[in-house]
Parts: C-alpha cells; sequence; structure tokens
C-alpha cells in the first residue's frame, strides 16, 4: 500500500511540466540539430570519442563500435560470475605521484592514485563501475537507467553522463530534505551537470527514502516506465553490487602494473605499504580495492603488492555495517574470503554522511593550499583527515610506512558547502593603483 501510494504522490516529483520523454529539439536554418531518441541498440557501445554524423544528430541509428569481451586477471578468473564485456569509458590508468603531506611521522611517505582525474565530466571512481554496469544494460536491450542516492550524489551524477554518452537516458531518484522536498533542487554542483545533460529528477524526502527503501524507490520507477513502453535497467545505490565490484578488481590490475613498473617506488625496502581507499554507502571503491587486493595477496609471488596492506576510512554508517556489506560483495563473487581478514575499517564520518564540521572543511583548505590538492568534502577530505589524525595520535604505527592513497574524486561536491567555506578563504583584496599611475581612455584591451 505504501508503495503505490508513494508512487501517485511524493515518489514521482518530475521537475517541470513538460514530459520527460519530450525530446530538446533545437534547429539552425530550419535543420533539426538534436534528433529523436528512438534507438534501438543493437550491440554494446564503445566509448571512443568517435566523430559525430555527418547530420550532426547526437542520436545515430548506427551505435557506436562494440565494446571488447572482457578478460579478467588470472588472479580473479575463478570468481563468478564473471562479465562478458567491458566498455573503455575512463581515462585509465589514473596517475600516482607522491603526496607531499605536512607533519608526517618519521620516514613516512604518502602517494596519490589520482582516480579523481579519471575524465567523464569529473566522475571519479564511479566510472569504473559504470564500465561494466552499463556494458550489461545495454547487452539486455535497456533504453534508460535508473538510479538512486542524495542530492549530491557523485555516482548519479556519473550515471547521467555516461548513460547520455551512450545514447541512453537517464532518470534519477535523488533524497532530500522534507522541507525541500517540493522545490526546484537549484543548481548547486552536482545538479547543474545532471540537468544539463537532461537527466529526469524524482525527488524524494528522507523520510520516504528511510521508510520505503532504494530498492522498492527504484522499483516504483521501473514500473512506472516498463508501462509506458520504456526498458529500464536500474543500478543500485552507488552501483554497489558484484558486478560494480569489477570497476575496482581492474582497478587494482592496473595499480599493480604501476608498482611493478616501480616508478613509485611503493615496494622498496622497508615496513609493508598500506592501501588506504575511502568508502560510504555510495562508494563501492572501497570494497573492489579491498577484494581485488586480497586476491593479489594470495596469488601473486613475494616481492609484488602481496606486500601491501589495506585500511579503509568509512565516512557513513560504521565499520561493522561495512564489513558485513563487503561480505556480501565477496559471497556475491563466490570469493571464499572473509572482510575481517583482508581490510582494517576505521570511522572517519565525522557529523554524518555529507555533513562536515568547520574543522574538516579547514583541513581541506589547508591540504589544497599545502600540497595543491584538491578533496571533496564526503569522501576522501574526512578519509585524509582521519588519516592525518590517526598519524598524529600513533605516529609509531605509520613510521617508515609507505602509504598510497586513493583519491575518488566528487570535487563538485565542495559547491555544496560555499556557505560553510566563505568564513574560512580569503585571499582577496581591492588592488591599490596609485593617482600617480598614467591612465588612458581604452588603452586597457579586454579580451
Amino acid at each position: 500500500m505504501l508503495c503505490c501510494s508513494l508512487s501517485s504522490s511524493r515518489a514521482s516529483r518530475f521537475l517541470g511540466s513538460t514530459p520527460l520523454s519530450a525530446p530538446p529539439i533545437t534547429t539552425f536554418n530550419n535543420k533539426k540539430f538534436f534528433s529523436d531518441k528512438n534507438i534501438q541498440h543493437q550491440q554494446i557501445a564503445h566509448s571512443s570519442y568517435s566523430p559525430p554524423a555527418t547530420n550532426y544528430s547526437t542520436k545515430s541509428n548506427t551505435p557506436m563500435d562494440s565494446a571488447k569481451p572482457y578478460v579478467p586477471p588470472s588472479w580473479a578468473a575463478h570468481l563468478n560470475p564473471l562479465p562478458s564485456h567491458i566498455y573503455s569509458l575512463g581515462h585509465f590508468p589514473t596517475p600516482i605521484h607522491k603526496w607531499n603531506l605536512p607533519n608526517l611521522p618519521k620516514n613516512t611517505e604518502v602517494y596519490l592514485k589520482r582516480d579523481d582525474l579519471s575524465g567523464m565530466q569529473l566522475s571519479g571512481n564511479k566510472v569504473r563501475k559504470l564500465e561494466f554496469l552499463l556494458a550489461e544494460a545495454v547487452t539486455q536491450g535497456a533504453d534508460c537507467i535508473i538510479t538512486i542516492g542524495g542530492i549530491q550524489s557523485n555516482h548519479c551524477r556519473a550515471t547521467a553522463v555516461v548513460a547520455k554518452y551512450l545514447n541512453l537516458d537517464c532518470y534519477l531518484i535523488l533524497r532530500t530534505s522534507k522541507a525541500l522536498v517540493d522545490k526546484d533542487p537549484g543548481l548547486t554542483g552536482n545538479l547543474l551537470v545532471e540537468r544539463l545533460v537532461g537527466a529526469h529528477i524524482d525527488l524524494v524526502s528522507k523520510e520516504e527514502y528511510v521508510n520505503v527503501g532504494s530498492v522498492a524507490l527504484t522499483n516504483i520507477l521501473k514500473e512506472k516506465l516498463l508501462s509506458e513502453g520504456r526498458k529500464p535497467y536500474v543500478i543500485p545505490v552507488g552501483g554497489s553490487n558484484s558486478l560494480g565490484t569489477w570497476g575496482y578488481i581492474e582497478a587494482t590490475r592496473e595499480i599493480e602494473e604501476q608498482l611493478q613498473k616501480g616508478s613509485e617506488k611503493l615496494l622498496s625496502e622497508g615496513r609493508k605499504p598500506y592501501v588506504i581507499p575511502v568508502g560510504g554507502s555510495n562508494s563501492l571503491g572501497t570494497w573492489g580495492y579491498i577484494e581485488a587486493t586480497r586476491e593479489i595477496e594470495e596469488q601473486l609471488q613475494k616481492g609484488s603488492v602481496s606486500q601491501i596492506q589495506v585500511h579503509a576510512y568509512c565516512v557513513c554508517d560504521d565499520p561493522e555495517y561495512f564489513y558485513e556489506y563487503t561480505q556480501g560483495l565477496l559471497d556475491g563473487l563466490q570469493a571464499g574470503v572473509s572482510s575481517r581478514d583482508i581490510v582494517d575499517i576505521q570511522n572517519a564520518k565525522g557529523l554524518g554522511y555529507a555533513m562536515n564540521t568547520s574543522e574538516e572543511l579547514k583541513f581541506v583548505r589547508e591540504i589544497a593550499e599545502t600540497t595543491g590538492v584538491v578533496l571533496d568534502p564526503v569522501y576522501s577530505g574526512k578519509a585524509t583527515y582521519g588519516m592525518m589524525r590517526d598519524m598524529a595520535e600513533n605516529p609509531e604505527k605509520w613510521e617508515g610506512r609507505k602509504v598510497l592513497f586513493i583519491h575518488t574524486g566528487g570535487l563538485l561536491g565542495l559547491f555544496d558547502k560555499t556557505e560553510q567555506l566563505a568564513p574560512l578563504v580569503g585571499n582577496f583584496r581591492r588592488m591599490d593603483i596609485h593617482e600617480s599611475v598614467l591612465r588612458k581612455e581604452g588603452i586597457g584591451k579586454m579580451f
């Protein structure tokens, strides 16, 4: 009864009065610039930068090149089920470089894995999962994607971008406060990108989200779209399922290859290196890295990344929740390992998911000022804050370590924190131009 009630009321709040299926049309010299969206996907598309069709249509009747069949790393070939195909959507490998953080313990070195530079409109680590999830969606003949998350969900924004890139409509269910659920959500941060690419947005209150659940909410929208003749594919919160985990198995293969080259010097003599991923309910990155790293530990020869220990920071819920959640993903892949044996999880959520103290935001600013690396306030910012606090409180644990920190992206989330950040940043003034300086009208050209 509750699901039916929500379906007809607050569970379906479409922005604007125009039907969501109506395609935007722009004409130039009486020629249609955007074509209709009735595209039949005959094969899996590839995400290379293909030239536009001669009629300049963004919706071609000829799909992009087929994606390559997926071949897993040898150390993960026993996992089941194996994905059949993969898109190439991100700019991989993302670089690793030394991170000159201040006040590190004695002989501690920190390196940064820059998944924030993965491309696809700042999609961060999210695009790794979507390379597999969207391949399955197109294989199944989907013509639209449904996913769900918070009002500033990085995953939802990344999904909206990738879906449009592959000629698929995208429907987002976004969680917001009860006071704002009937209002225009605005154009801050991720919302701006989502609305620019034409994602269809349904708003639900936090209370509805908690009491109905993400699975039921996505099913409500799925049934609605099915009744309209659409073919939706549902991606769970954060893309967090066993198929999405393969994105981080691939990430671990990538890290392995980078470390084997030796350029990052993480495997030189000394204490075992740490890998520091960061996670929350909308980030599968932690668990994919964890699972894949465990498989590497068991399969690769001595002297490789089998020396690495994995430590993670959760930014919502608590470690107990994520041990159980990780176990479900491992079991879904028939990995045969215990989550508690392969990772140490610490709590870094602070006030709560996507909520920040002034001290945390001040820390994000200080890291940007001292290292030039901009952290997001929801994931990597909190994880780095937790790591640095632990280093200060327990320096002996970190002394002599080489640390690889996974920067998962999320830069656009900072735009939702401008009011909190405003008192923490200054660095501006009106320039003092003495009256003796020669002035001549028109001498300064503004290009």
